[in-house]
């Protein structure tokens, strides 16, 4: 009879976003674990089904790595976040004042009747809106390209880290090959 060489999985999911995921299976992959499916989920985000050998040695200094990882992972996307959040409130916000300055000015123009003066000041209230509304944008990309200028440094230091523990990973897989 032919015996065939029986191997036990331990097996896992995560969610990541659409965007990460090869950067997650480049992740996951570096600590043993073979993606087996990945299903697109609501919200943008993937699932990946995962799959690693239970006799696997070194496991424990793997999971240590891998939640390290993770962290890491997880540090990166906030950090590129908060490089647009900052400047997208203040947008957000500039935008709500000038539509309201411009709405002002439609109000002033077609609520008083017969008045040249409110007509005059509703169209001049009504171009001061739509230059803030042009502005809004301008203003957004300068705060976005200052925050990006703080945190950059800092993302590629994380990076970096990312890089170096999945190396380590990687050595540790290597090591158990030898």
């Amino acid at each position: 009879m032919n015996e065939k060489d029986f191997v036990s999985y331990e097996y896992a999911t995560k969610s990541v976003q659409t965007n990460d995921r090869t950067r997650a299976a480049d992740l996951y992959e570096a600590f043993g674990w073979e993606i087996s499916s990945s299903v697109p989920s609501l919200g943008g985000s993937v699932t990946l089904s995962l799959r690693r050998d239970r006799k696997q040695r070194h496991r424990q200094e793997l999971n240590r790595l891998e939640r390290q990882a993770e962290e890491l992972l997880s540090a990166i996307g906030r950090q590129k976040r908060a490089q647009t959040l900052g400047a997208s409130i203040f947008s957000y916000l500039f935008g709500c004042i000038a539509a309201l300055v411009l709405g002002g000015g439609m109000c002033l123009c077609l609520l008083v009747e017969n008045s040249v003066p409110a007509l005059v000041g509703g169209i001049f209230l009504g171009l001061i809106g739509i230059v803030l509304c042009g502005v809004n944008y301008l203003v957004y990309r300068r705060l976005a390209e200052k925050k990006t200028k703080q945190l950059l440094p800092l993302i590629d230091e994380n990076e970096e880290k990312l890089a170096d523990l999945l190396e380590k990973g990687n050595d540790l897989l290597r090591a158990d090959l030898i």
